[in-house]
């Protein structure tokens, strides 16, 4: 039979420590008192226990390079959230390992393996659509290996997050919508397993409470965040007998193939349906009508991203509380919803600049 390989897990359960104990213990932590360390060091030597990459990434040694996972990188929300890590990483002397989970968990919890194994020194991520369970990001913590979320978050991991606050971006684009005369306001989700998109519901649902206007169920999909999800959702949302007279996506890639069937089914922007999206990719703008979105500042959140992971990889203990940051959203209203055009509206100058960039 072949040799068993000892683990943080065996170490800890025989000492009845949690594994991260015994990860900090193994790399002198300051921490770890002198009577733990010297208890999991005797029963390593013990049990002819070595570093195994997968679990370690080999205690001490860095290797100047971070891992991001992201869901999609053909997302341009996303790749300017890499570009904003990579930004702050190349200044500090950090390597980018990018990896996609294509909205899957399964790939999700191979791309983890694999930043542990290659002996990163530390992840960013944005969870996938069908992520249900963090447990692999919790046994990166526990390997020494710090995890930080931008977008989409755990509620399930304690570490430093960063993410905008979706919440009062639907709810403004909402009254948007409602202030320009739509009553019947239909919203498209993404899957309600993300906590981005329960808080775009949210803030949905409690800007129609706010101006008493019906909240149906009918008017509520939910969809992948994605192009033909998108239009799928809104031929499903304009064969109702009683049809919305807006649409309020929850991203922008959505609205985009809402925006594609509305134009099929022979629908005007916004005279017969107004339209709102959110993320405000560099599409949206040179759409016909041009989209109108609640714009994140990914670029930003990559950049706060890497900067609170690479404190964590840099700093020796773990610190005492962990930081979520919430950035705000800007509404950029565009010719798919604004149905009233004011000469000296300056909304709607900022609409004209926004829908012929230079």
């Amino acid at each position: 039979m072949g040799k068993v390989s000892v683990t943080i897990k065996e170490i800890a359960r025989q000492l009845n420590i949690s594994k991260s104990t015994v990860s900090r213990a193994l790399r002198d932590s300051s921490e770890i008192s002198e009577e733990t360390k010297q208890k999991v060091i005797e029963l390593a030597r013990k049990l002819d226990y070595s570093p195994n990459p997968i679990a370690l990434s080999l205690l001490k040694n860095r290797t100047q390079t971070i891992g991001i996972i992201v869901p999609d990188i053909d997302n341009p929300f996303f790749s300017l959230a890499i570009s904003g890590v990579d930004d702050v990483a190349y200044r500090r002397g950090y390597h980018v390992m990018i990896y996609q989970s294509h909205e899957s968990y399964e790939r999700e919890q191979i791309d983890a393996r694999h930043i542990a194994s290659r002996r990163a020194d530390g992840l960013i991520v944005s969870l996938a659509s069908q992520s249900v369970n963090h447990q692999h990001f919790v046994e990166l913590q526990e390997s020494d290996i710090p995890v930080v979320f931008f977008d989409r978050v755990s509620e399930q991991v304690k570490t430093h997050k960063v993410l905008v606050d979706d919440y009062d971006g639907a709810f403004r684009g909402t009254e948007h919508l409602i202030e320009q005369g739509c009553r019947r306001i239909a919203h498209i989700s993404g899957p309600m397993s993300l906590t981005i998109s329960r808080n775009r519901f949210n803030g949905y649902k409690d800007a129609l409470l706010k101006h008493k206007l019906p909240f149906r169920e009918e008017w509520v999909v939910s969809a992948e965040y994605s192009q033909s999800e998108g239009s799928d959702r809104a031929y499903q949302l304009m064969a109702l007998r009683e049809r919305p007279d807006a649409i309020f996506a929850a991203s922008d890639r959505i609205a985009i193939g809402v925006h594609w069937a509305l134009r099929q089914l022979g629908y005007r922007m916004p005279d017969d349906v107004a339209l709102l999206g959110f993320s405000n990719l560099t599409i949206s703008p040179l759409l016909d009508p041009p989209l109108s979105s609640v714009a994140q500042p990914s670029f930003e959140m990559g950049q706060q991203a890497a900067e609170l992971l690479l404190e964590l990889i840099e700093q020796k203990n773990t610190p005492a509380s962990f930081e979520t940051r919430v950035l705000k959203t800007n509404l950029i209203v565009r010719g798919s919803s604004q149905k009233k055009l004011k000469p000296n509206d300056p909304v709607s100058a900022e609409t004209r600049a926004e829908s012929y960039p230079s």
